[in-house]
């Protein structure tokens, strides 16, 4: 089952279920189906959907459910309800190559994978560049980042690699991590780190998770999450937003069921001082016509 979890947005939708339909049915497939969780939208969303697409599952939402509740509506959904054996996390916003689903098929009929299998995941606006390609977490230390972040693709981002955790986007998930692990954890993540605490916990459980670089998918980096950009007011509320991944709360939540070491506590807050040194260094520089970039955002 592909998850697709929406609020609003019905452009983006659109667009989404379009490209899906156009290469999915052109796929001899034994068994899917297209789940959106639609989570109060009131956009028209569902009317579209029902009127475009019948066949595609729609669950709703009363606008309480953020990501991680909608992905979990949409798992139990398809795991208990549809008796299947993998869900496939999915955005609305994101494009994906032409062979996606092709490779993605063939991967599993191969290998069987009973665990996690996240995707090499370019930035839309230049497609030489990797957005993720996994991600890390030190326990000890509590450094964490993703690997490939704005880099130029190399022969590093080519294989099959071993990962600490993956976004929840192009996400494949087994039935049997869910049943071991549990569900998402949508009450200390509901938007942001919903995706790192699920697929890190699926790491410490035993299973394997990896990144699959024949899986390529594009993210609109420009819609991801909410970003303090409109100056130190935006900043600041960004601290206590669970859009942001700035969110303290949500930073202070990964922390406190994931560190091993009260060494992890001062990383983060050298993380935030590099956040306002770097808000405060722009600001100078801006002065003079210099303008960060997308990879410099945080520095």
């Amino acid at each position: 089952a592909i998850l697709i979890p929406v609020y609003n947005e019905l452009s983006f939708t659109k667009k989404c279920l379009n490209s899906l339909n156009k290469i999915l049915q052109n796929l001899l497939l034994n068994y899917y189906e297209i789940v959106v969780i639609d989570d109060g939208s009131s956009d028209g969303t569902e009317k579209w959907i029902k009127d475009n697409y019948p066949r595609i599952i729609v669950l709703k939402g009363d606008g309480n459910l953020w990501w991680s509740g909608g992905i979990n509506k949409g798992a139990k959904y398809a795991f208990e309800e549809l008796n299947l054996n993998y869900v496939l996390l999915w955005n609305n916003d994101i494009q994906l190559d032409e062979s996606y689903f092709q490779n993605l098929v063939e991967f599993i009929l191969e290998k069987r994978p009973d665990g996690i299998v996240g995707s090499k995941i370019f930035t839309f606006q230049e497609r030489y560049v990797v957005w993720s390609y996994g991600g890390y977490f030190n326990p000890h230390t509590g450094k964490k980042g993703m690997y490939g972040y704005f880099e130029k693709d190399r022969d590093e981002f080519r294989k099959i690699k071993d990962v600490d955790w993956v976004t929840g986007m192009g996400t494949l998930v087994n039935r049997n991590v869910v049943e071991k692990i549990g569900l998402w954890d949508n009450i200390k993540f509901p938007q942001y780190f919903g995706d790192t605490d699920f697929t890190y916990r699926a790491k410490t459980a035993g299973f394997e998770v990896i990144i699959n670089p024949d899986l390529i998918i594009y993210n609109d980096t420009s819609n991801t999450g909410m970003r303090a950009q409109e100056g130190l007011l935006s900043l600041l509320r960004s601290l206590f937003n669970i859009r942001s991944n700035l969110c303290i709360k949500s930073n202070l939540n990964f922390l406190r069921k994931h560190h091993s070491n009260m060494r992890a506590y001062v990383h983060l807050l050298s993380f935030y001082a590099t956040v306002f040194g770097g808000y405060f260094k722009w600001k100078v520089l801006s002065l003079f016509g210099l303008k960060r970039s997308n990879e410099q955002y945080y520095s």
